[in-house]
């Protein structure tokens, strides 16, 4: 997340030149990505190459929205960028899941959503605590944010597990439970709004995310490319869910895996790659806040915009009640990460042992 620092270039630089090498490269890599995914939607090319090729797209996609966020940050400041965010960053992962519920892959959409969290949690983190605490040893961060965003993880969860639980138990909502679900998501949804003041107050001294170097983005730049890239995203989203259930029957390879690992990575490509780069330079509160802000966000605001979505939008309805397996996953993996965030330090033995968890937990849904 940005810090707002002015970086030196005047407002009325032209678009090219407010593009930093970096981010002409990965625009020119997101958009030739776009281009061939549409290609091979439309020409018949096999069951697996197009999935492929729109993954990888939707990873750069996704990166891309990510990065025109942080500049938007630039302009608003650190705690503004944080509310914005969590309406745009996550957009490349709501595509995703419309068009996944329209094609009727209800299955997709809630692994895709608890994979999401899950990688962020024990994949992300572990390896982002391997990178640092293999570099610089036991490492130390301020606990305060973390564990706000891990107690706000918790109670999200908590409200997915009530229809879970009830469904699964045969409770007395048992046969309500799409009522259930829309009075979760609204709670869900007000426990967000609630948490924006949080979000907007001022960081303390010091405690800013540091940017990287380079020109700053002319306002009408930031959102030609907010608005090109995730226009982007929502093509090539459902070029990738037509490609997902041809190319899962070649591979052999059971939706609930694919939601859970290939569609949630490739959806927080960006964010995952931050996260870890921060811990190997020994920026762990950075590190932190960039990993645990996207759980939070899906939990608290793309799940129950989805739930609440799923009936206009057309196709099966979208509930809060998910497969038991996947909601013990889900339950295991918060717990544990609250767990390991609450001592204020990190260590790669722990980081190992998120990683282990994780692959488990992604081998248990990869037979169909």
């Amino acid at each position: 997340m940005s810090t707002g620092r002015q970086r030196g270039a005047p407002d009325d630089a032209s678009a090219l030149g407010a593009l930093s090498p970096a981010d002409l490269r990965l625009a020119i890599f997101a958009g030739s990505l776009a281009v061939a995914s549409g290609v091979l939607h439309f020409v018949h090319s096999g069951n697996v190459v197009p999935f492929v090729v729109s993954a990888v797209a939707l990873a750069a996609l996704a990166a891309l929205v990510g990065r025109s966020v942080d500049r938007l940050g630039d302009r608003l400041g650190s705690g503004t960028t944080g509310v914005v965010q969590a309406g745009l960053g996550n957009l490349p992962e709501l595509f995703i899941a419309i068009f996944a519920l329209r094609a009727g892959l209800v299955g997709v959409v809630q692994s895709a959503l608890v994979g999401s969290i899950l990688a962020n949690l024990l994949a992300v983190l572990g390896v982002a605590f391997i990178a640092g605490g293999l570099r610089h040893g036991t490492q130390h961060f301020n606990a305060d944010a973390p564990r706000m965003a891990a107690m706000l993880l918790l109670l999200g969860v908590s409200i997915v597990m009530i229809p879970t639980l009830s469904s699964h138990l045969a409770g007395t909502a048992a046969h309500h439970e799409r009522a259930l679900s829309d009075v979760a998501s609204v709670v869900l949804l007000l426990v967000f709004v609630a948490s924006i003041p949080f979000s907007l107050r001022p960081a303390p001294p010091g405690s800013s995310v540091p940017i990287e170097p380079g020109p700053l983005w002319p306002m009408p730049l930031v959102v030609v490319m907010l608005v090109v890239s995730s226009g982007t995203a929502a093509l090539v989203s459902d070029w990738f869910i037509a490609a997902l259930t041809p190319a899962l029957g070649a591979l052999h390879i059971s939706q609930a895996f694919a939601g859970l690992v290939i569609v949630a990575i490739a959806g927080n490509a960006a964010e995952n790659f931050v996260g870890i780069s921060l811990a190997a330079k020994n920026r762990m509160d950075y590190a932190l806040s960039a990993i645990l802000q996207s759980p939070v966000q899906i939990a608290l605001f793309v799940l129950p915009v989805l739930v609440l979505l799923s009936g206009p939008i057309g196709g099966p309805t979208l509930t809060l009640v998910l497969p038991l397996m996947l909601a013990v996953a889900l339950g295991i993996g918060t717990i544990i990460a609250v767990v390991v965030v609450f001592d204020g330090e990190s260590t790669w033995l722990e980081g190992a042992a998120l990683v282990g968890l994780y692959v488990t937990v992604a081998a248990s849904f990869w037979w169909r």
